[in-house]
């Protein structure tokens, strides 16, 4: 285990947290990592930090693990890149992407008929210019065969620590993650927004309100009527603008916020289920159970038992 290799793809524009996020967890399991970049000569990060290669990619063999970071260098894409990864992608164990990194995955025909992910802003773009790949704008971090990507820039992390407790165990992957003080290692299917992130925020500064009692309050009656009267709409009114201005009804934004507290609560600690259906305003546990089979594929307590 220890002798695994890593090498880790550079190229004019790349965007330097999706080089050293992965990097930092990998080195801290003791990885063999490289740096290697077109000609071997330094290059210039999308916030401007000079990153100097290990090697000249050309001279790099297939390794065990390709790491392939995005950023604003993948617009045009680097023919050296593609072409290596073409040649090489496929012949090691597992080639992965983080964020736009994934376009380069996809020019060198590695996703082709594969469920992937990346950046959420860019999946719609990724679907059109390669429309034999089945493009997941959801998770954070996407696995198919060999292959895996990724979404935006901090979900490159998430994907490296996997990857480290499938190697290493889950010990270590915490251990990683201690370390670097990651609050929790966000599962795959971790959307790539919360609730309140991936809804609009309202308007009127009463909606806007409403918003943040819900979050702070998953327990409390979150009916329509008791949200309108503290919007002080009818329940009516409440409704049609909510929904306007959110983006999606009340009583889905609802759902979406308590689903997404029972997570954090089941993978913070170690409260009972009964407690956590009721800190979350399902009622009951079957009630909690039901929407986690619905919205997740598991009950809470298989869920639990995973992450």
């Amino acid at each position: 285990m220890a002798g695994r290799d890593v090498v880790l793809l550079l190229y004019p524009g790349v965007q330097s947290l999706d080089v050293t996020g992965p990097l930092e967890v990998f080195a801290g399991a003791s990885y063999q990592v490289t740096t290697a970049a077109p000609g071997g000569t330094a290059v210039r990060a999308s916030s401007g930090l000079t990153l100097i290669p290990d090697v000249d990619l050309s001279g790099v063999g297939a390794p065990d693990t390709v790491v392939v970071p995005g950023g604003e260098g993948t617009r045009d894409l680097d023919p050296a890149v593609v072409d290596w990864l073409r040649v090489h992608g496929s012949r090691a164990r597992r080639t992965v992407s983080v964020c736009t990194g994934a376009f380069l995955l996809a020019e060198a025909g590695l996703l082709a008929g594969r469920r992937a992910t990346t950046h959420w802003r860019y999946c719609g773009t990724l679907a059109r210019r390669y429309p034999d790949i089945r493009v997941d704008p959801e998770p954070i971090f996407v696995r198919d065969g060999p292959i895996a990507t990724s979404a935006g820039v901090t979900a490159g992390i998430d994907l490296a620590l996997a990857l480290v407790e499938e190697d290493r165990g889950r010990d270590v992957a915490l251990a990683i993650a201690r370390h670097l003080v990651m609050f929790l290692r966000r599962p795959a299917n971790q959307t790539q927004f919360s609730a309140q992130l991936s809804a609009q925020l309202a308007d009127r500064p009463g909606l806007r309100e409403v918003q943040r009692w819900i979050a702070d309050n998953p327990q409390a009656d979150l009916s329509v009527a008791e949200l309108a009267r503290r919007a002080s709409l009818s329940p009516r009114q409440f409704a049609r603008a909510f929904t306007a201005e959110v983006g999606e009804s009340p009583g889905r934004y609802v759902d979406r916020v308590r689903l997404e507290a029972a997570r954090r609560l089941l993978e913070e600690g170690d409260d009972t289920v009964d407690r956590i259906a009721g800190r979350c305003g399902y009622g009951t546990s079957e009630a909690l159970r039901r929407a986690f089979v619905r919205v997740l594929g598991v009950p809470p307590g298989e869920y639990r038992r995973r992450f």
